[in-house]
């Protein structure tokens, strides 16, 4: 299938999904309605209330501040989980000791360490930053990790024949091996980003996305609370997109996939 049919198929099942959320919220059948405005609001009010926060300027600080977080939890937590899924897939038995104590912190509820990072850093952006951090950085690890250990040894063995040295190997052999699955990881990773700063703002900030959507869940403000989610969808894409682009540059060699030639 072609972008063009995949894109227009995509916009028809956005179009499907408003339309029973539309129809839900504002036509009685039976004499009721499926979806009560007051739970779930109505797709006029939640896209009135995106165009006039934005109109109105009121949503651009907080929209800086989420941004400002989630940049820099994705960008030190990815770049924590390159070096060291590098360095422990290159140091076998640094790996095998840290093994048991990364397999504890990947566990650990991260709503729990939340608290913990208010307590540590304040309620400004670096208690918002940390948590994210801890998400992204773990699934980045686990990829880049994987990704390295995949390298063909085929390939490993010719390379070191023709006396490629370390940094020739990591150049030539390792990086191009673990940027597909890096690039898998980071496009996950955005979205955690995102969660973590999201909410760390919900549970305690003065400014930021989640903290309008609390204020508004406060006062059972449901067309706010759907209208700060439509604009964390929009910003989700954006940032996706980015990295989609960065991705298809850096994997320029990368064959396509059958798929996307059908």
């Amino acid at each position: 299938m072609n972008r063009i049919n995949l894109l227009g198929l995509q916009i028809l099942v956005g179009i499907a999904m408003l339309a029973i959320w539309h129809v839900g919220s504002t036509v009685k059948i039976f004499g009721v309605l499926l979806l009560p405005p007051f739970f779930f609001s109505t797709p006029a009010e939640v896209f009135g209330r995106v165009w006039h926060m934005f109109a109105n300027g009121s949503v651009w600080a907080h929209l800086y501040v989420t941004l400002l977080e989630t940049i820099l939890a994705f960008a030190i937590g990815a770049l924590g989980g390159v070096i060291v899924g590098f360095w422990f897939a290159r140091q076998p038995l640094a790996a095998a000791v840290f093994d048991p104590y990364l397999k504890m912190a990947n566990a650990l509820p991260r709503v729990v360490l939340a608290p913990i990072f208010m307590l540590w850093l304040g309620l400004g952006i670096w208690s918002k930053v940390a948590l994210g951090v801890t998400l992204v950085f773990f699934i980045v690890f686990f990829n880049v990790y994987q990704g390295v250990k995949e390298v063909s040894p085929v390939v490993l063995a010719n390379a070191r024949l023709m006396g490629f040295n370390e940094r020739q190997l990591f150049r030539h052999v390792y990086w191009p091996s673990a940027l597909s699955w890096m690039f898998s990881s980071l496009h996950t990773s955005v979205g955690f980003a995102l969660v973590g700063a999201v909410v760390g703002e919900y549970l305690g900030s003065s400014a930021g996305l989640g903290y309008l959507i609390h204020q508004a869940e406060g006062v059972f403000d449901t067309t706010g609370v759907f209208a700060g989610m439509v604009v964390l969808a929009i910003f989700v894409l954006a940032v996706d997109y980015a990295v989609t682009l960065i991705e298809n540059r850096l994997l320029v060699w990368r064959p396509q996939s059958a798929a996307g030639h059908a």
